[in-house]
């Protein structure tokens, strides 16, 4: 079947996955919803690669990522490998021609983050990283209320993301050592998401801030752990709006808890992605919960609505108008608010600026533009 994306009368986008675990399920969903087709993937071992192509539906497995990135048939390559490995596979699947979707963080560094981004552009290839929160529906409707000047000025922030995944000192991931994760991992595997929030909800830059992060096991499942737990930051926006960020794995019962409240000087937003059908207003007179509805949404919300009000919407219809947007690009359409290989590097800068400030006890630390 041959399924053109809308508006580019481009044909099925051909889609090679590397890695095999959670996300790349997530990612082989998503390309299919999308009327893509999940032609090939590569593990880290053949046989492997066997098992994974065949729990995905994938057509074939390859015997390793350069087989893959050399696939005639494949348009773009989705990276879902440890983080330690993300710069070096982008970065040879751009070379090849390939598009890219890389899972974050983008890279270890801000460096090569930087490398990617400008090489993706010298190509011209679309190259994207996942920030999917900005795919719920509630979120545009928030930025959208925000740029229309509903909330007035931006004064303070009170946002978090908090889970509890890494509670235990029996709890282990290879995320939890710099070698395969990288320097950071509560703040590049989960802040990254919450800044970026941020600045695309608000239209503000973090421009400063001052971190203090936290290593609660020195040892987990009998390996040494040298990467933070939590962390805490306090936020300058570009407009002089003040605020708090608090970052954590180890929050009892928080599961996914990506929460962002927004004060103006007129009205307050509240989103919380575990009720993502939601946004909390709030005003001097009062507040009132808005819930998802296409019929009265911004047009940047409503497009998102794949479902009538009442019908939930949730992590993966985010992540499907992502991978939609994604595959639209490709084939030469404008994708407003796509998160590309720019944001990747923006997430590293910032990274990079809390551990500094977090060693440097809480040194309030300017970002670069």
């Amino acid at each position: 079947m041959t399924t053109a994306v809308t508006g580019t009368g481009l044909g099925t986008i051909r889609a090679g996955i590397l890695g095999g675990g959670f996300m790349a399920r997530v990612h082989r969903t998503a390309t299919r919803d999308a009327g893509g087709e999940l032609r090939a993937v590569a593990t880290s071992s053949a046989a492997a690669g066997r098992d994974v192509a065949d729990a995905l539906g994938a057509s074939r497995a390859e015997p390793d990522a350069m087989a893959l990135f050399g696939a005639v048939d494949i348009d773009v390559v989705h990276v879902c490998t440890p983080n330690a490995t993300h710069a070096d596979l982008a970065m040879r699947a751009l070379a090849a021609g390939k598009h890219v979707v890389c899972e974050k963080p983008l890279a270890t560094t801000a460096r090569d983050a930087r490398r990617l981004a400008d090489e993706a552009s010298t190509r011209g290839l679309v190259a994207a990283v996942p920030f999917i929160y900005r795919y719920h529906p509630m979120i545009r409707e928030a930025r959208a209320r925000i740029a229309a000047g509903d909330a007035g000025e931006l004064l303070t922030l009170d946002c978090s993301y908090l889970q509890d995944w890494m509670l235990l000192p029996t709890d282990d991931d290879w995320r939890a050592r710099s070698g395969s994760g990288g320097a950071s991992r509560a703040f590049a595997d989960i802040g990254s998401h919450l800044c970026d929030l941020i600045e695309f909800v608000t239209g503000e830059r973090i421009r400063a801030l001052s971190a203090r992060t936290r290593q609660v096991f020195t040892e987990r499942g009998g390996s040494a752990v040298d990467t933070e737990d939590i962390a805490a930051v306090l936020v300058e926006t570009s407009s002089g709006a003040l605020g708090t960020l608090l970052v954590s794995q180890m929050a009892p019962g928080r599961k996914n808890a990506l929460t962002l409240e927004l004060h103006g000087s007129r009205q307050s937003l509240r989103f919380e992605q575990e009720r993502p059908e939601e946004l909390w207003i709030g005003s001097r007179d009062g507040a009132t919960v808005l819930l998802r509805d296409p019929a009265t949404a911004s047009p940047d919300s409503a497009r998102l609505q794949r479902v009538p009000a009442g019908h939930p919407m949730g992590y993966q219809d985010a992540f499907n108008g992502f991978v939609a947007d994604v595959h639209a690009a490709i084939g030469g359409a404008e994708a407003d608010g796509l998160p590309t290989f720019e944001d990747g590097w923006r997430a590293a800068v910032l990274t990079e600026a809390v551990l500094a400030s977090a060693a440097d006890d809480g040194r309030w630390t300017e970002i670069p533009e």
